[in-house]
């Protein structure tokens, strides 16, 4: 699978949203912030349409049995594309030819002598048989199959096994409603049993074909497979180039906001540091790598790093800004956050309450 840079869908377009609400008061002209957040907005809606895509990048690959990152060129696309379409078009031959073999068998054994009473469909009404579909579910017989083989509509016999199961069911049929001894279910089971020694001799090729049918299934899967590949493979690298414009867009907009505002205060940069100071490690560590975005010689990684406030560009102090501040108001709203300063009060009134106890205590004694 091809690797996709999606920094830029988790944060700039919030990233520069938030720094426009933090210095738009800073900014020349409140139309100028308007029409920056509009570009915002624009960009946003672009990066949701490629999180959607690379989500259906996600799902197909976690949904592969096999490993990923196999590479698929477009000659391969053709190929797949072009040997499923043959693999189909010669097993729908080979079945064609089993079937036309099928028929001779059938047509023999329509010849035979005994074959009259099951040539047609069986006369329920004229020969009052008021039973006969309460104990035959599925009526069957020799010109119905023939009807059915011969049909072009699309609904006929797709393969042999299913010609073969309604020439068995004709004769079950009349073996199940016929008493033994009567002369039709001795017929039905005569020709049953020439039906089913000429069906022997068909029987290897109907399972060398259906073996066959099932590896070039699994062969047509796997280069289908491929095909999805290619073709999800070339709308990563797609989407990842799409990104790097996003993003590319999105530092020329904050630069442009940047520029237009006022330099931040030493007070500002006094408080910008203490707030560092509180965040959480996962906070800190993403203030960290803003500051090295602009500095390559800063080890965020290091395990003492010293931030000189003074020394960062203007880009750097005001992201700084908008990270501390949503990261502490994200903290003071925490539910652990709530959960001390709730017991904090419950202790504070346990002891006010010891301690006026106390004091009457000491009242009483005194007098």
């Amino acid at each position: 699978m091809e690797e996709v840079d999606v920094s830029v869908l988790n944060t700039l377009p919030g990233d520069i949203t938030d720094f426009l609400d933090i210095v738009g008061d800073a900014v020349d002209e409140s139309t100028q912030v308007f029409n920056f957040k509009q570009h915002v907005d624009e960009v946003a809606s672009q990066v949701d349409q490629l999180g959607q895509k690379l989500n259906g990048i996600s799902k197909f690959y976690s949904s592969m049995s096999r490993k990923q990152g196999c590479s698929v060129g477009k000659d391969k696309e053709r190929h797949g594309t072009g040997s499923i379409k043959k693999h189909q078009q010669e097993a729908a031959k080979r079945m064609q030819e089993l079937m036309r073999q099928f028929a001779t068998i059938l047509r023999q054994l329509t010849q035979h002598k005994l074959a009259w009473p099951f040539m047609q469909p069986v006369d329920v009404k004229g020969l009052e048989l008021h039973d006969y579909y309460e104990v035959i579910d599925k009526p069957m017989d020799f010109s119905t199959i023939k009807n059915q083989m011969e049909t072009k509509d699309g609904t006929g016999y797709k393969n042999v096994r299913e010609i073969y199961a309604d020439v068995r069911l004709v004769f079950k049929n009349a073996m199940t409603y016929n008493e033994e001894k009567s002369d039709v279910h001795q017929m039905a089971k005569t020709l049953l049993e020439k039906f089913e020694e000429k069906w022997s001799w068909l029987l290897p090729r109907v399972v060398e074909e259906e073996t066959k049918r099932k590896e070039e299934e699994a062969e047509a899967h796997r280069d289908m497979q491929l095909v999805q590949e290619a073709a999800n493979a070339k709308l990563a690298r797609d989407i990842s180039n799409e990104l790097y414009e996003v993003d590319m867009h999105l530092e020329e907009l904050r630069e442009v906001v940047v520029q237009k505002c006022r330099k931040m205060s030493a007070e500002e940069k006094r408080k910008l540091g203490s707030g560092l100071s509180r965040l959480s490690p996962e906070d800190l560590t993403k203030a960290l790598e803003i500051i090295a975005q602009k500095n390559p010689d800063f080890q965020a990684g290091a395990e003492e790093v010293n931030i000189d406030m003074d020394a960062q560009s203007e880009t750097t102090l005001w992201r700084l800004k908008v990270l501390v501040k949503d990261a502490l108001e994200v903290k003071a709203n925490s539910p652990a956050k709530k959960l001390v300063s709730d017991n904090s009060k419950r202790k504070r009134e346990i002891c006010d309450a010891l301690a006026k106890t106390a004091e009457k205590r000491s009242k009483k004694n005194i007098f």
